[in-house]
């Protein structure tokens, strides 16, 4: 493992990397929409080998007691075992626990959906909003994927038609949830003293320390620090700096063919 970040780092001071990209490059990004015929609202995202899927479930239920005239929105991960050797069958561990939990955030924290719009009857009926994200194939980076696709399928999803408080499903409206923001994950890991961006599985293996940095159009709406290594104010002053920057690299490929 040591040799190996050694040889990370000797090709970060050379400015390349095990892919040939530059440090700070993307691999190539693909979003599509409309995956799934059983889901409000589905989206896959690849960025380079790395693979998963999103779709978006809309159930309804009683608003919480302290939230009586919001909706209610949740995010559940699997890293299925077919993505990675690393992964096994069995209830959520860690690694899945905190990618829906950093995914989850992002998404609550910007006020991605407006929950008042998802409010049907105060107190009594409101729309639960379900993002199940499922890995495909774990090439490195999965959080980052998962977010935008978590965000791809939210922008997919129509409202089904509710009739006389029941869901009728495959029975979509023209109504498309209320979006607000649109934030997008960029996870920026330090490895000795080289800050890269969307890394492969052998960097995840040998950074030092991370940080992911959501953000709305330049406004920071969460992050996430990862990792055992520390972080001066400097490096996270550049992280955050390559988070916004990378961000709008992203955004654009979200917009290439907006939602159906």
């Amino acid at each position: 493992m040591k040799q190996l970040k050694s040889q990370i780092i000797n090709g970060l001071e050379q400015d390349l990397r095990f892919d040939g990209r530059k440090p700070l490059d993307w691999r190539k990004i693909e979003v599509e929409y409309g995956i799934s015929k059983n889901a409000e609202g589905s989206a896959r995202v690849k960025f380079g080998d790395t693979e998963v899927l999103a779709g978006v479930k809309l159930s309804v239920g009683k608003p919480y007691p302290d939230t009586p005239d919001e909706g209610s929105l949740m995010v559940d991960a699997d890293l299925s075992p077919m993505s990675s050797p690393d992964f096994e069958t069995g209830p959520p561990d860690i690694k899945a626990i905190e990618l829906a939990r950093v995914v989850d955030r992002g998404i609550r924290e910007a006020k991605t959906v407006d929950m008042k719009k998802m409010c049907i009857e105060k107190g009594e009926k409101c729309w639960f909003v379900s993002i199940d994200v499922v890995t495909i194939n774990d090439g490195g980076n999965l959080l980052d994927a998962c977010a935008l696709a978590g965000l791809a399928a939210l922008k997919d999803t129509k409202i089904p038609k509710l009739e006389d408080g029941v869901v009728k499903y495959g029975e979509p409206t023209k109504d498309s949830l209320p979006l607000e923001k649109e934030p997008i994950a960029v996870t920026v890991l330090k490895i000795g003293k080289f800050f890269i961006v969307d890394p492969l599985v052998e960097e995840e293996d040998n950074f030092d320390s991370k940080l992911t940095v959501t953000t709305t159009d330049g406004t920071i709406c969460a992050m996430q620090k990862g990792g055992n290594g520390t972080l001066s104010v400097e490096d996270i002053e550049k992280m955050v700096d390559i988070g916004i920057e990378k961000a709008k690299e992203i955004r654009k490929h979200l917009a290439k063919k907006g939602a159906k």
